[in-house]
């Protein structure tokens, strides 16, 4: 009795600190600092070259949820199309959604009072030495019928239930964050692994292309060394280059088979099951406007900011209800019914009943239990704002990855052209020296070399621009509307 009315007296003191600590709980700004707008500084330049089309950057602009329709390729839109509607890891993050806003509501359904009604019928005997004496002995066998309603209200006090819904809409915030980041992420990969088996088959048809090239430059070496005019080193130089450009194939082929793998799984089907048709790289248009979000809209629609954030309300209301846990909690019940051993007669009014109760419950001691489970919810918290302010900050890093690589795929792209272009001639003039016996074959092979790594250069240059275009929508983070 003396603890309890210690624990009585010091309650006010208590209640103001827990009032105190719960709005500085609430507070679930993390205060991530945001770099200057696009603008603000120096402007930003288009990503252009001479020899590459024009991209110009525009800032303040939003990324459309469908980005991906800016590459003007009808086939893509429609292998997207399947994959948002097909894809199971799409699914598996949906129905989590669904579970997910399904438990918000059932949190939030402890603020309301609950009702239960109650009915049973009950057949007994009574022993003959048990039974009063006023009654009649002979009614030993008797039926009995109850019904009940009970009504029973938590009152919340300290905030704790308000305090669990807050959590568990913040939980159903998170999952629909994560159902966003996982449309853009599928949308961004089938496009990506598009691009790479693109990639992949125009490097392969470039290469049967050196491949017979170098196969007509064998014929005219073995004709020349049966005229006498040149030796038995050039053939089997020719050889050994032609074979190395076979032996490229198989790679190649093999590349291809994964990146349509991918893709088959991507759109929810299983690996060499029949595939729609998939666009080549000339279905491909490079975007001309590209949109640069903001540091504000940056932070308003990626996903992964917008999961963070939600998880610090989410840490910031289980902050709150640990605290609620350490004081009293009110619980106000009411149960009302009739009884009687006629099922007709439950309901006169000398077989009623009924009860109101309240009671009031404290934690008196528990080893201290309640006090690390609170500082272990402010814990969470305070992990929850450094994670925000992480994902924020990782964000700005992949809108400037993604700018100043676009800035640099223009370049590369343009000396690729250029480089293959004169590769080209190089080697065109190289084969006709070669068929007038003007030079040898070391001459040629080093041509076809440098026309093959020039081509590829410029393959993977194409490519590289594509899929930084794709990285710097997601940067950018889409308007997050479900369809």
């Amino acid at each position: 009795m003396k603890h309890c009315r210690a624990y009585l007296a010091a309650a006010p003191a208590l209640l103001a600190l827990a009032l105190a600590g719960c709005g500085a709980i609430g507070d679930s700004d993390p205060h991530a600092q945001l770099p200057p707008a696009p603008g603000a500084g120096a402007p930003l330049d288009p990503a252009v070259a001479a020899g590459a089309p024009a991209q110009v950057f525009e800032p303040g602009v939003t990324t459309p949820r469908a980005w991906w329709t800016a590459f003007g390729c009808d086939s893509l839109d429609a292998l997207v199309g399947e994959a948002l509607a097909h894809n199971n890891d799409l699914a598996a993050a949906d129905a989590a959604l669904r579970a997910a806003e399904a438990s918000a509501k059932a949190a939030g359904s402890a603020l309301v009072p609950s009702v239960d009604v109650g009915y049973t019928a009950q057949r007994a005997r009574t022993a003959a030495s048990l039974a009063p004496p006023v009654t009649d002995a002979s009614q030993l066998l008797y039926s009995l019928h109850t019904a009940q309603v009970t009504v029973s209200y938590p009152v919340d006090l300290f905030g704790g239930l308000h305090a669990r819904r807050r959590s568990a809409v913040a939980a159903a915030k998170v999952a629909q964050a994560h159902l966003l980041a996982a449309r853009q992420s599928v949308a961004a990969n089938l496009v990506v692994a598009l691009v790479g088996l693109t990639a992949v088959e125009d490097q392969a048809s470039a290469t049967r292309a050196m491949i017979a090239s170098g196969q007509e430059a064998l014929g005219f070496l073995r004709q020349r060394l049966r005229l006498g005019d040149a030796g038995d080193a050039d053939v089997t130089a020719q050889e050994a280059a032609l074979a190395s450009m076979e032996g490229q194939l198989p790679a190649l082929d093999r590349a291809a088979a994964h990146q349509r793998a991918v893709i088959a799984a991507l759109l929810g089907r299983a690996p060499g099951s029949a595939m729609p048709a998939l666009p080549t790289f000339a279905c491909f248009a490079v975007p001309g406007h590209l949109p640069v979000a903001f540091p504000a809209d940056v932070v308003r629609y990626r996903p992964d900011v917008m999961a963070a954030a939600a998880t610090v309300e989410g840490a910031a209301a289980d902050a709150h209800a640990a605290v609620a846990a350490r004081f009293p909690s009110l619980t106000l019940s009411a149960t009302g019914g009739g009884t009687a051993q006629a099922l007709g007669d439950m309901f006169d009014s000398p077989n009623l009943f009924w009860s109101v109760v309240g009671g009031i419950t404290a934690p008196l001691f528990h080893s201290g239990a309640l006090r690390h489970q609170q500082d272990a919810a402010i814990a969470m918290f305070d992990q929850s704002k450094a994670e925000y302010r992480a994902t924020v900050l990782q964000a700005f890093v992949d809108v400037s990855d993604a700018l100043q690589g676009l800035h640099d795929d223009a370049a590369t792209l343009d000396a690729a052209q250029r480089g293959e272009a004169a590769a080209q001639q190089s080697y065109g003039f190289a084969v006709r020296q070669q068929k007038l016996g003007e030079v040898g074959a070391l001459a040629l092979l080093n041509a076809q070399a440098a026309l093959d790594q020039a081509r590829s250069q410029t393959i993977a240059a194409r490519s590289a621009r594509l899929v930084d275009t794709v990285a710097l929508f997601q940067a950018n983070g889409a308007q997050p509307s479900l369809p």
